[in-house]
């Protein structure tokens, strides 16, 4: 029998509470979290165990932060990128975050960061295709132009890649925002 699953995200921006019942799921199952893995997640084999998984968001984190969730009962699983946190607490264990302010905040900083992020990578690929429409009226575009339109290509997909994993992140974060705002809790 395997000893590893690798299970896929929903995506963290959109689906961070189904993606944390998945994990739960699968702890019951005797499926625990052993690390961060390309757009999801490596689980390892163990005993079934009742546990509850949250997500938390520090860049920098230090010890005193992680100190911090353990002495309110919360085991830091691992860390993706120095930035995403996942922490792991038996069921019953008082949730990361109790009240509407704190989760918001939490939010609010994700769509933040991926605004900025999504923002960067939208003029980049602005200036991409500002730079293709100006190369090609130049002289020496017909003499190389299948090289350059390989080239701009092959750039221009890497630019809308990191626009699609930035920009859609944003939307979700905008979306769970309004979504928190706008709710009676």
């Amino acid at each position: 029998m395997a000893k590893t699953k690798y299970v896929a995200s929903g995506g963290l921006a959109f689906e961070e509470e189904k993606d944390m019942e998945k994990l739960e799921n699968l702890a019951r199952k005797g499926w625990t979290f052993d690390k961060f893995y390309f757009l999801g997640y490596k689980l390892k084999k163990s005993s079934p165990q009742d546990l509850q998984y949250a997500i938390d968001y520090r860049k920098e984190a230090d010890q005193d932060y992680f100190a911090y969730f353990a002495e309110a009962g919360w085991r830091h699983e691992g860390s993706s990128g120095d930035y995403i946190h996942l922490f792991s607490a038996p069921k019953g264990t008082a949730p990361i975050y109790t009240d509407k302010p704190s989760i918001l905040e939490k939010y609010e900083n994700e769509k933040s960061s991926m605004g900025k992020a999504a923002l960067i990578t939208l003029l980049i690929n602005i200036c991409i295709a500002a730079v293709y429409s100006f190369v090609i009226t130049l002289d020496f575009f017909h003499t190389y132009e299948s090289t350059i339109k390989i080239v701009f290509a092959i750039v221009q997909l890497l630019a809308v890649i990191c626009l699609v994993f930035t920009g859609l992140p944003y939307l979700g974060y905008v979306y769970r925002v309004k979504k928190w705002r706008n709710s009676g809790l």
